[in-house]
């Protein structure tokens, strides 16, 4: 099957969240995978390298698929009225409306999520409800044509599951052997079920203020 994915930037956004999605679908043929930002210039990750959007909110309208990446920068995103109202408009056509991590926030933001099942980073899980979204501690979330996927590295997963609705298995499993995506990581420590009880009370503590400006923005009537 062939179809059109819109991946948004904004500034600050999550470079992994992003690049991760798109070398996957990059390796397959039949799907377009297009950046999209409010402008034609180039974009900021949160790690300072800079990504120039293919094209811009006005010139595309309609895509098969919208994925929203998360980051540090999500602030920037739901502070902008330009991106949420187009997120809603193109998301009411697009067959499937995803996202990354914290990107579920943003499509929660912008109306896409009310009363659907969504997962994000774990430590934004109970923002969720605030967006109207049931938030569900999992890997990935597919429910009717919204799939969200878990913190950064979950976006490789996220891939290969939308890969495989649009295209099949066998297109999935060629785009992760062409990735050699095969993971062994030296510690067992990536959620708070297995870290350290210390590793988790300082990234818990380091993050607190981030968590409250978000929690402000998104409890906004």
């Amino acid at each position: 099957m062939s179809a059109t994915i819109a991946i948004v930037l904004f500034k600050d956004f999550e470079a992994l969240d992003v690049l991760g999605p798109l070398s996957l679908f990059r390796a397959v043929p039949t799907l377009r995978t297009l950046t999209v930002a409010q402008e034609a210039h180039p974009v900021t990750t949160s790690g300072g390298v800079s990504m120039l959007p293919d094209t811009t909110f006005d010139a595309l309208r309609d895509v098969d698929v919208l994925m929203v990446p998360g980051g540090e920068g999500i602030v920037n995103a739901l502070e902008s009225e330009a991106t949420l109202a187009w997120l809603r408009d193109v998301g009411s056509r697009a067959n499937y409306v995803t996202s990354v991590c914290s990107g579920s926030l943003i499509l929660g933001a912008a109306g896409l999520l009310r009363g659907y099942r969504a997962t994000t980073h774990w430590r934004s899980l109970d923002l969720l409800p605030l967006v109207g979204a049931e938030p569900v501690h999992e890997r990935i979330v597919h429910d009717r044509n919204r799939i969200t996927g878990g913190g950064v590295t979950a976006g490789l997963d996220f891939g290969l599951t939308l890969i495989a609705k649009l295209c099949g298995d066998e297109a999935a499993q060629s785009a992760q052997l062409a990735l050699e995506y095969n993971p062994k990581p030296p510690f067992n420590a990536g959620i708070p079920e297995t870290a350290p009880p210390e590793a988790v009370r300082r990234f818990v503590e380091a993050t607190i203020a981030r968590q409250e400006q978000r929690r402000k923005l998104l409890g906004k009537p």
